[in-house]
């Protein structure tokens, strides 16, 4: 007959198939689980609520638009756009960064006059436009060529009027101050990653003090906004095996930060702690999210939020372009499952800034990339509210969260397959299904719901893939 025409016959005969409602096992057409392999699981039990889901796909940056809307931002309902480094390089001369905002520190802080808010305020109007919550750091840009020369990472001259400056910053996109707004921004955060040079130039004790300072300052001018900070390194000394004498002065700066507030004569006011992580495995996230929440605890913050606002995988900081694929994508998805139950409140991706190293969400030049379509996937769970309770077979790999609106009738399953290899995975959940969407190393998102077996209760996944399932009641 030949193998062409061959061919044509089963695209025929599969194609009939599909539309007269005949469905093909997909797992019969591919090996998945090795012969004698239990296969791997994803148990979810939608009677049992397990808390909400919490808003952890917000981001650092975001593409630089003016007084516009961002139309992708809005359809994955990214709850929070962290502004540090916004524009590159010193804050691009001319956003967020206080020395952009206020160009002259002998300025009177009173004087409309002494502010720039020209682009900050064109940056924002994008996000607000786009129903994105502003999470503002207060501070400057890294500058990674510090050791040639360091222009603007040096301690105030004087902390007091650096808070001033920020009760600026504050007023006008909270009261309406200088031609302002009445945005009512709630985090505000004081300064970022203190403990490196790139950051600060002064000294640990010179950073705390300049918290003291603004945290008391701010808080009692604004007490209805979150003062928090310190946008820690993070804590690697604590899963790491022979971490370097370095890693380990990061936990000790976090002890000495919780001392120094919580000490009589330097008390001050934390309403969040902010920390970051840089992940060769993404179950890291849970240790180091546990061990911030325990020290918390400890020194009686225990009302305090945990904000993890700068995360991404950094195993391929020299290829950055593998983050944007379906590699980065499983990994992402794999994250938010183990953040949903990590005690973190909520959660930043590093970044969200076309063309940046770490950023997964957009091919350049501005073509939206697979990682982003787990965004989306997470929001359809973030919009029926509350979480259900759920497991799976993690050490195989397979990482699952699920949502339940309030009414019971809607319905969501996330599952990541993060291992390199096939997985014929066994599910279980109170509901039928709906659609199942698909992300992988050749699908964005597609409506593929064939890959679910409804006669044998399996999902078939690619190595390192994403299924969204969006089940109906029973």
């Amino acid at each position: 007959m030949g193998v062409l025409n061959m061919l044509k016959i089963f695209r025929l005969v599969f194609s009939c198939a599909l539309c007269t409602g005949v469905v093909f096992s997909y797992n019969s057409l591919y090996s998945s689980n090795a012969a004698g392999e239990t296969a791997p699981y994803a148990n979810v039990d939608f009677s049992k609520k397990a808390g909400i889901i919490k808003p952890l796909h917000g981001v650092n940056e975001s593409p630089i638009v003016f007084n516009g809307s961002l139309p992708e931002f809005i359809e994955a309902g990214i709850p929070y756009v962290r502004l540090h480094d916004v524009g590159g390089r010193y804050g691009g001369s001319c956003f967020v960064d206080i020395p952009n905002v206020f160009p002259d520190f002998n300025a009177d802080p009173e004087d409309p006059n002494s502010y720039d808010f020209a682009f900050t305020d064109a940056y924002i109007a994008t996000l607000v436009n786009s129903g994105v919550k502003v999470f503002y750091r207060l501070g400057v840009t890294i500058e990674n060529y510090h050791k040639i020369k360091a222009y603007r990472i040096h301690p105030p001259v004087d902390n007091l009027k650096w808070a001033k400056i920020c009760e600026g910053i504050i007023r006008h996109y909270n009261e309406g101050w200088a031609k302002g707004f009445k945005y009512g921004i709630e985090y505000w955060e004081i300064w970022n990653e203190p403990e490196i040079p790139q950051m600060w130039t002064g000294t640990k004790e010179q950073f705390f003090e300049l918290y003291r300072v603004a945290a008391n300052y701010l808080k009692k001018r604004f007490p209805e906004i979150k003062v928090g900070g310190y946008a820690s390194c993070g804590f690697y000394a604590i899963t790491g095996e022979n971490t370097s004498s370095f890693n380990k002065s990061l936990v000790q700066y976090f002890n000495d930060f919780l001392k120094y507030i919580s000490a009589p004569g330097t008390r001050a006011p934390l309403d969040f702690f902010s920390w970051h992580l840089y992940f060769a495995n993404p179950d890291t996230i849970a240790k180091h999210a546990e061990y911030v929440r325990s020290k918390l605890d400890e020194n009686g913050f225990a009302n305090v939020e945990s904000i993890l606002n700068e995360w991404n995988d950094n195993t391929r900081i020299d290829e950055s372009d593998l983050r944007r694929t379906y590699l980065g994508a499983s990994n992402v998805g794999a994250a938010f499952c183990i953040m949903q139950d990590a005690p973190i409140d909520k959660a930043m991706y590093y970044n969200a800034r076309p063309g940046g190293v770490y950023c997964g969400l957009y091919e350049p030049p501005n073509k939206l990339a697979k990682s982003y379509f787990v965004f989306k996937a997470f929001n359809e769970l973030k919009k029926l509210g509350n979480a259900a309770l759920c497991e799976s077979s993690r050490d195989r790999g397979i990482y699952v969260c699920a949502a339940i609106s309030d009414s019971g009738k809607e319905r969501a399953i996330l599952v990541s397959n993060n291992s390199p290899d096939r997985k014929r995975v066994k599910m279980s959940f109170n509901g039928k299904l709906k659609s199942c969407l698909i992300i992988d190393d050749r699908y964005s998102y597609a409506e593929l719901n064939f890959m679910y077996d409804k006669k044998n209760s399996t999902l078939d996944m690619r190595g390192k893939s994403v299924a969204l399932l969006k089940i109906e009641a029973p």
